[in-house]
């Protein structure tokens, strides 16, 4: 693996350690992704609001594992979009109509999981209330 900086060019001696500081750079992206994209705050909050929704109506352990990995799929697609379009920005800054393409398309990944999350809440919400 190639290092990305000073930090991690010394890496721990441990196992563990490396294992901690994996953590925390995966923690650094989250921040990232959640202090520059306001899409992934707007599915961070759609995501506190179902989990309100689904403790207000007492969902089942079934009904939360279902929404538990749609919001989290959501937000992971948000991610990897974030990465693509920062990595397409860096290897090629100048406009490309291939870069625009491949940002339409991670962009698109980002709708398809939030229509279909949408969906399952719709799902769970109808089973719930009937």
């Amino acid at each position: 693996m190639i290092p990305l900086d000073r930090e991690t060019a010394a890496a721990p001696a441990s196992y563990l350690g490396r294992r901690l500081r994996s953590f925390g750079h995966a923690l650094h992206g989250i921040g990232h992704m959640v202090a520059t994209q306001p899409h992934a705050r707007l599915h961070l909050l759609a995501a506190g609001l179902v989990v309100a929704g689904g403790w207000a109506l007492s969902i089942d352990a079934t009904d939360w594992m279902v929404v538990v990995l749609a919001c989290g799929l959501v937000l992971a697609m948000e991610a990897v979009n974030t990465a693509v379009e920062h990595l397409c920005d860096v290897v090629c800054p100048t406009w490309s109509e291939d870069v625009r393409r491949a940002k339409d398309v991670a962009a698109g990944a980002v709708l398809i999981a939030a229509i279909a999350a949408a969906v399952v809440g719709l799902l769970v919400l109808t089973k719930t209330a009937g």
